[in-house]
């Protein structure tokens, strides 16, 4: 399969249609984010997902923190250049290793951070770095500046954001062009079209990662009760997960999943269809093969103007589903 490809950005930075989203391959600090690990799997989805493809890894320091950036080290090993790597920092890790829960923008942290992913990656470049939370006590030029000398000493080839405003992505793209913004999207989660970032990015040539495209796992039709969820899933602890959300929510999947038997599709392909199809990258995260190439076959269905409008209709924009974080997350959101 040869899958299509997009450019992120206006720099010239190819990737493929859709891709791997890995966080969900390690154990998170207090616990796994999404139900228990698997490495032997996880390593065999990462490779697969090369064979299909797929060679766009999305992770971060934050995620373990660590295990996930050594974990995709072992998966790409003696083939590190036909992959195309994205990481994240941000998060302050302290020097035991320990998850301060502060937001680090200074330069110094950045020049630490990088060194630190390297490591954890084993290689000596990041294709696409981001800053995972703006750190609202720096300003952003001093980060982006500190993350331009990485792509001038070739550690970096691009740069990105995540979760920010459209001040604070002219600001930064002036200081030195950002290719990619990454932020929560999905029929689920519109904010950033909302409040008009789509179209900043747009206007700027700056490219959009969508994580969580499958609304955390309820646009793939598999959650019909809050049992469904394991018990030390994080999951349970936010609104949308939450009454009065929760049952709405599942009548709008039904509704989603009637189109997506009309089509002989899944539900997941038919939400990731609707992502691409508007040259957006998703990166779904899996952990499983099965559910790899599913979301794989996705890049091969084409929507019409109908097709969207239906389902634009279906979860019309403003459509409040429940908040995808708790409190103290939401108010990092810039």
């Amino acid at each position: 399969m040869v899958m299509k490809k997009i450019n992120l950005g206006s720099e010239g930075f190819a990737v493929p249609s859709i891709g791997l989203g890995c966080m969900g391959m390690t154990g998170f600090e207090g616990g796994n984010m999404y139900g228990e690990a698997d490495e032997k799997e996880a390593i065999a989805t990462i490779q697969r997902s090369l064979e299909l493809g797929g060679n766009f890894l999305d992770t971060a320091d934050l995620y373990g923190p660590f295990k996930n950036e050594q974990l995709i080290a072992k998966a790409i090993d003696g083939n590190r250049n036909k992959y195309i790597i994205a990481t994240k920092f941000g998060w302050e890790i302290d020097d035991s290793d320990k998850v301060t829960w502060a937001i680090n923008g200074k330069k110094e942290y950045v020049k630490k951070a990088v060194e630190r992913s390297l490591k954890n990656l084993n290689t000596d470049y990041i294709d696409l770095y981001y800053m995972h939370r703006l750190d609202k006590n720096t300003p952003i030029e001093e980060t982006i500046e500190a993350m331009s000398e990485l792509v001038k000493e070739g550690k970096v080839g691009y740069l990105g954001l995540s979760e920010v405003s459209s001040e604070t992505i002219k600001r930064a793209h002036a200081v030195h062009p950002i290719t990619a913004v990454q932020s929560e999207y999905s029929l689920f989660e519109r904010t950033v079209e909302e409040r008009g970032i789509l179209n900043t990015l747009h206007e700027l040539g700056i490219g959009f990662v969508a994580y969580s495209p499958l609304g955390r796992g309820f646009l793939s039709g598999q959650i019909r009760t809050i049992d469904d969820l394991p018990e030390n899933d994080f999951r349970r602890a936010i609104p949308r997960f939450q009454e009065p959300h929760f049952y709405k929510n599942i009548e709008l999947v039904k509704a989603i999943e009637a189109m997506a038997e009309e089509k002989d599709i899944t539900t997941t392909q038919l939400a990731l269809a609707w992502i691409i199809n508007k040259g957006i990258l998703p990166i779904p995260g899996t952990k499983r093969r099965k559910y790899l190439e599913q979301n794989i076959a996705a890049t091969e269905i084409e929507l019409n103007e109908a097709d969207v409008s239906k389902l634009e209709n279906i979860v019309p924009l403003g459509t409040d589903t429940g908040n995808p974080y708790d409190d103290f997350s939401m108010g990092l959101i810039d």
